[in-house]
């Protein structure tokens, strides 16, 4: 048992200190509420992610060049991505006083409610300008939303499983992207066995309408959500900061500059994968639009399986030695990619996706689910981990498929220059990757980030 300090505070001192146990009804509660909510998410942004690619251009933009079109719809993506860090920055002001809980809920019926008002629009042909604008509006609010989704549902899921176990629980959140972008892949390949005319005009508000039933499953299962035992105890202690953020800034700049320069080319892959290869095989490589969505889905189940794989992986071997592994082989994986998705053959294309899921979609993310939380003390950890991790996002998977579009277009339809942007991006990560802390078994009840020194348990 922890002997107490002055201050009546548990001291952790001692190396032999440990955790309560894990509550089992505690762990299964925030394991499906942390996959429930980034379904949701992943199946907001990859519904609009694919309209983008596929139709949107059309509905929203259709007054300019078709390549113009999709670079508008691609800056009506990254939209999204810039109010993610102004999402986080909101809610991790809450996440860090008030509890995880109220966040995930919070953040939740804002993704549902912006993704279910996207499928209300009008377009363009009815009413001109304005459907534009709302278009970007809604996508602010699914962004700002989604700020603070996983990086929430990571903190709460790392804090309350047990020690040796922290990278399995928490990689099922991006088990629950991969079911988000699967989900979201199904409904496009439902819509899409509409007639052309019938799809163009209320089959594609389907698939967002549709959102509104997994918004539902999430709230039920986060009302019986606990708090995780880490800010109970801050609770319990009355130390819970009152200016998280600033906090972050003044005490834990280090792990957050980590956690950007670590984030930021993952993100770039990811959402390249995900997104621009699908407008990529229709434009470039002259893909049937219907296979786009069927892709996309082999990619996500098998994303979804590597997630947990690697997760439990980083229990065993270490969180740094995996994400380094995955991180150099993405370093070298653009330019094969693009070459075997040239080829036009099924196979060829199909492979390449479920790579690009396995790596940098799910695989590599999963790992940092764990990773991240732990490189934080315990009074800024939330907002520490969602500000590094937006802030890489709008660098990296926010601009990611503009910046991919822009270059095919500037350079005649070449993919190599995405290919050496794909290649640099991540090689940064790479290099911040080699710099940070191993985290495995450290105790998170401690208000020292893992890269303060003489930390005697920084892994166990």
């Amino acid at each position: 048992m922890d002997s107490t300090d002055t201050t009546g505070r548990p001291d952790r001192s001692t190396v032999d200190a440990a955790p309560p146990p894990a509550d089992p009804r505690a762990v299964r509660r925030a394991a499906w509420a942390g996959l429930a909510g980034t379904t949701l998410e992943l199946y907001d942004f990859v519904i609009y992610g694919t309209a983008s690619a596929l139709i949107f251009s059309t509905l929203f933009f259709p007054n300019i060049s078709p390549a113009a079109g999709l670079l508008a719809s691609f800056s009506a993506y990254a939209v999204g991505f810039a109010a993610r860090p102004l999402g986080g920055l909101f809610f991790s002001r809450y996440g860090d006083r008030l509890g995880r809980k109220w966040v995930l809920v919070a953040t939740l019926m804002l993704m549902g409610g912006a993704t279910l008002a996207i499928g209300l629009l009008p377009t363009y042909a009815q009413v001109g300008l304005i459907a534009p604008a709302l278009l970007v509006v809604c996508r602010f609010l699914q962004g700002f939303g989604a700020g603070a989704e996983q990086a929430g549902a990571a903190t709460l899921l790392t804090e309350t499983a047990r020690t040796g176990r922290r990278g399995l629980l928490a990689s099922l959140v991006m088990t629950g992207a991969a079911l988000g972008t699967a989900l979201g892949a199904v409904a496009w390949i439902l819509v899409q066995l509409l007639p052309k005319d019938d799809l163009m005009s209320w089959g594609w508000r389907l698939v967002f309408l549709s959102s509104v039933l997994v918004m539902i499953a999430g709230m039920i299962i986060r009302r019986k959500l606990n708090e995780s035992p880490v800010f109970q105890e801050l609770k319990e202690q009355h130390t819970e900061p009152r200016r998280p953020v600033g906090e972050t800034l003044r005490r834990g700049r280090k792990p957050l500059l980590l956690v950007v320069f670590m984030t930021v080319g993952v993100s770039a892959q990811s959402y390249t994968y995900q997104v621009f290869m699908a407008s990529y095989l229709v434009s470039s490589v002259g893909v049937d639009p219907t296979f786009v969505p069927k892709v996309l889905l082999i990619g996500a189940i098998c994303g979804g399986i590597a997630a947990v794989g690697f997760g439990a992986l980083s229990d065993r071997f270490g969180r740094k030695p995996v994400y380094s592994a995955i991180l150099s082989a993405l370093v070298v994986l653009p330019a094969p990619s693009f070459i075997a998705l040239n080829t036009g053959s099924t196979a060829a294309i199909v492979v390449t996706i479920i790579v690009g899921f396995v790596l940098a979609g799910q695989g590599a993310v999963a790992v940092t689910m764990s990773y991240f939380p732990e490189l934080f003390g315990n009074r800024y950890r939330y907002a520490g981990v969602t500000l590094g991790r937006e802030i890489a996002a709008v660098l990296g998977g926010g601009f990611a498929p503009l910046i991919c579009a822009a270059l095919v277009t500037a350079f005649g339809g070449s993919w190599v220059p995405v290919a050496v942007y794909m290649s640099a991006m991540m090689l940064l990560s790479l290099v911040a990757a080699r710099l940070a802390p191993e985290t495995r078994g450290r105790d998170l009840a401690v208000p020292e980030d893992a890269t303060a020194q003489g930390l005697t348990r920084s892994a166990r």
